[in-house]
């Protein structure tokens, strides 16, 4: 798997993945916050399958 998923963007899914799962685990939004497994997995492995879907990647171009 190569990366393409940029630093600004992992932080955000990583912020919004936990706050979804928080949320889900206290009740207030029900079970539709573990789709917040989604985010938090994609911010930690740097990768997602729907980014190289549409060619998108926001990572730094290496030199």
């Amino acid at each position: 798997m190569k990366r393409n998923v940029g630093s600004i963007d992992k932080l955000a899914r990583i912020v919004i993945g936990a706050l979804l799962i928080g949320l889900a685990l206290t009740g207030i939004i029900g079970a539709w916050g573990w789709i917040g497994v989604l985010p938090l997995a994609t911010g930690l492995f740097n990768f997602c399958p729907a980014y190289r879907l549409l060619g998108i990647n926001t990572c730094r171009l290496r030199k």
